[in-house]
């Protein structure tokens, strides 16, 4: 990240110097690489190209926004050192997004236990645009590893917003690779270059944090089927 704040209405709103937002972002490294792009198609190969795995169809699938005139798209890959089913352990989690996405302070299930449609309202740190958001469970398979989620409402400026996070064995079999991709609508104000570049920070953040769990649970796993 940058040393100094980002000179969009949105980055501004958001960056701090002393607040809580802006000393989790100082931690975050470009490490997962990203694709961004205005346009699905586009989109969908340059995620497919950044991939050292073989994972077009999932891709093409379910990270290929249909992008309106005033809205971005955008996708972080990260690999993670373990299993897909430790990963997944953690994202499946619908009802706990604050166990790895540390910008969350709580989550509240409000309607349904989990299945499709579920809807959480989350409470965010300080320091970001936002206070609460309201999202909707929008896919949930336990089979493929695919997880997708809306935001429905709340008090924020990300409207619009679909996220779709995928898993994947990686070459070796040993490891994970992440794919998280979205589209929003471009908030007043602001340019389609300085949403992606916000949101793709915080999406950048969760799955850093997210590797760090995963990667944690997995060595626990061992060391317990070791003992």
């Amino acid at each position: 990240m940058p040393a100094t704040p980002l000179k969009s209405a949105l980055q501004i709103h958001r960056i701090n110097n002393t607040n809580t937002a802006t000393n989790m972002i100082s931690h975050c490294h470009k490490q997962p690489q990203t694709a961004t792009s205005n346009g699905g198609a586009t989109l969908h190969r340059r995620i497919t190209a950044c991939c050292p795995v073989s994972a077009p169809e999932t891709v093409g699938r379910h990270h290929t926004h249909t992008v309106g005139s005033n809205q971005c798209s955008s996708a972080v890959v990260q690999h993670i050192a373990a299993p897909v089913s430790t990963v997944w352990s953690v994202v499946r989690r619908f009802d706990n997004p604050q166990a790895y996405k540390h910008f969350l302070k709580s989550c509240h299930v409000i309607v349904g236990n989990g299945d499709v449609g579920t809807l959480r309202e989350v409470q965010v740190v300080s320091g970001l645009p936002a206070a609460t958001s309201t999202e909707r469970l929008e896919i949930l398979d336990d089979e493929r590893h695919i997880l997708s989620f809306s935001v429905v409402g709340g008090d924020h400026r990300l409207a619009n917003y679909r996220s779709v996070t995928t898993l994947h064995p990686s070459s070796n079999g040993s490891g994970t690779m992440v794919v998280e991709s979205y589209v929003v609508d471009v908030p007043s104000g602001n340019t389609k270059e300085d949403t992606c570049m916000f949101v793709d920070t915080i999406v950048r953040c969760n799955l850093q944090s997210l590797a760090q769990i995963a990667e944690n649970l997995a060595r626990s796993n061992r060391s317990s089927s070791l003992a």
